[in-house]
């Protein structure tokens, strides 16, 4: 009788395998759920996730993943049928890479987080057995059609909109985006390793530049084999914010991903980003999904 087994991430192989298992053991329902093949390549470039990654076999089988990201969120797929006896394990898991990420002492907590989409049941059962509070925050997932007719972008004088020129401006695009939201997520090596990725086109990467030649805003549009094309993240700094260039980049972005045969625009925002909800429905977006988000308390002794 097989034994089931877990080991770290050991290299090149094991990304493979982590692929081919979303594809065989991912439903058809949550085939563009986060983590995409887009977003796991782009988290495995960073050698700190590589190091909470881990996957589980029953014998020489894979069965499961798992890893923690940069924002303290566990990933994971697990064949179902395994699902009760791995699934504990995984959050253990991830518990575990919290505690030894965050260096706690005693008496301190942090938190696991994790997210799932509304009407994926089993999922959100599975999260709420293992321990994980509903939060206050919602994620929203907008589609548009392309078939519709996508009017032309128009922009204030003296603002244009070019594709990126290269990594040279990846460090430029990084201070765009923390400026934007506010956040210290985006570093220049995050940005590389976003620019990295096999579905990374740089035509599709639009900024817009302002009068002083500065990035004003950005949306990093891309297009994948199922015909969904996508045109987030959309930032605009501070600075240029109030002027439409969030909404003439998202009418850029549709024109081109019509040119390359894409059949929808798909973009994702958090629930509290009115701003943005409203921008992008009005070139045509309708929320498609919402994406409920939970975390778990944990402590230095676990």
């Amino acid at each position: 009788m097989p034994t089931i087994t877990s080991r770290l991430y050991e290299g090149e192989k094991d990304f493979q395998i982590i692929l081919d298992l979303l594809i065989r053991i991912r439903p058809a329902a949550r085939v563009n759920d986060i983590p995409t093949k887009v977003d796991i390549e782009e988290n495995l470039a960073s050698e700190e996730i590589r190091a909470t990654t881990k996957l589980w076999f029953d014998g020489n089988q894979p069965i499961g993943w798992a890893f923690v990201d940069s924002g303290n969120n566990l990933r994971w797929e697990v064949e179902k049928k395994f699902e009760d006896s791995v699934g504990a394990e995984m959050v253990m898991w991830g518990e575990a890479c919290t505690r030894s990420g965050k260096t706690l002492t005693a008496g301190e907590t942090s938190t696991l987080d994790t997210s799932c989409r509304e009407e994926h049941h089993e999922r959100l059962e599975f999260i709420r057995q293992h321990g994980f509070r509903q939060t206050d925050v919602v994620s929203v997932g907008m589609k548009r059609p392309l078939a519709e007719a996508i009017p032309e972008p128009e922009l204030p004088a003296g603002f244009s909109i070019r594709p990126i020129k290269g990594t040279e401006e990846a460090e430029a695009v990084a201070a765009t985006h923390r400026a934007a939201f506010g956040t210290d997520y985006m570093t220049t090596e995050n940005r590389l390793a976003i620019m990295g990725t096999s579905e990374y086109d740089s035509s599709l990467d639009l900024m817009v530049i302002a009068p002083d030649d500065s990035i004003a805003a950005y949306c990093t549009c891309s297009v994948n084999p199922s015909g969904e094309g996508y045109t987030d993240p959309v930032a605009t700094h501070p600075r240029f914010q109030r002027l439409g260039l969030a909404k003439a980049m998202l009418l850029k972005g549709m024109q081109l991903l019509k040119e390359r045969g894409m059949e929808s625009a798909n973009l994702g925002t958090s629930g509290s980003n009115i701003a943005m909800q409203k921008t992008a429905e009005s070139v045509g977006f309708r929320m498609e999904h919402k994406t409920l988000w939970f975390e778990k308390e944990v402590n230095q002794t676990g």
